[in-house]
This record gives structure tokens, sequence and C-alpha cells, in this order.
């Protein structure tokens, strides 16, 4: 083999290797958006349950008549419905916070994410349970 078809043969993997790191770059992106959704989901889920034991709890028993038929919101499930809109609120946050490019996480809080690269540390903390 000649030098200039090793040389050919050198830039033409270092192509592929620029393509294979694009790809990977992709990939670590919509990973990094996927399991963010991912926990958001399971937040979510989990306030819906608890909610949903709240009114199984505080369900009373059924009237002639009910509150819903008035068009007013019964207290106890709009007591219910106002901690689940509390509860996700801190995370909704963080989320965002993390989404415009800053840190959530305790090492390296409020400050800039550079170049948009994932953290570990934040990632651990969005993805908690």
């Amino acid at each position: 083999m000649d030098k200039k078809a090793i040389f050919d043969s050198v830039s033409n993997l270092e192509e592929q290797i620029g393509e294979l790191y694009q790809q990977l770059g992709d990939l670590k992106t919509n990973l990094g958006e996927m399991l963010e959704e991912n926990n958001r989901l399971n937040l979510e889920n989990e306030h819906l349950r608890r909610r949903l034991s709240l009114t199984d709890e505080a369900t009373p028993e059924p009237k002639a008549e009910t509150e819903a038929e008035h068009g007013v919101m019964a207290p106890n499930r709009k007591e219910a419905m106002q901690q689940m809109i509390e509860l996700g609120e801190g995370y909704d946050n963080l989320v965002q916070l993390y989404k415009e490019g800053f840190h959530v996480c305790n090492v390296h809080f409020g400050s800039p994410r550079g170049n948009d690269e994932d953290c570990l540390f934040c990632l651990s903390l969005l993805n908690k349970k």
C-alpha cells in the first residue's frame, strides 16, 4: 500500500469517527430528554395515585343532590387538587432550570452548564423517586 492510500484510509476513518461521535451526542441528548420525561411522568403518576387515594378516603356517602350538580367543587376535592398542584411545582421548576442550561445539583447549583452538556449530578437528582 502506498502512502496516499494509507492517508486516504486514515482520512476516511476520521470522517466515520466524526459521524459516530455526532450520532453518540444525539443519542445522549435523546436519552437525557427521555429520562427527564420518564421521571416527570413517574412523579405525575405518583401524585395522581396519592390524589386518588385521598379522594377515595375522603369520599362521603352519596347524597341526593351533589355539589357537582350545582356547579360547585366539593371542598375536599378542591384541597386535593391544590395539594397535587403544589407537590409538582418545585420539581417542575428544577426541570425548567435544567432545560434552560443551569445546574440544579448541590455541587454546581445555579451555574450555567457548559455547551448544554449533561451533568450526572443533576440527572441523578432529577431521576430520584
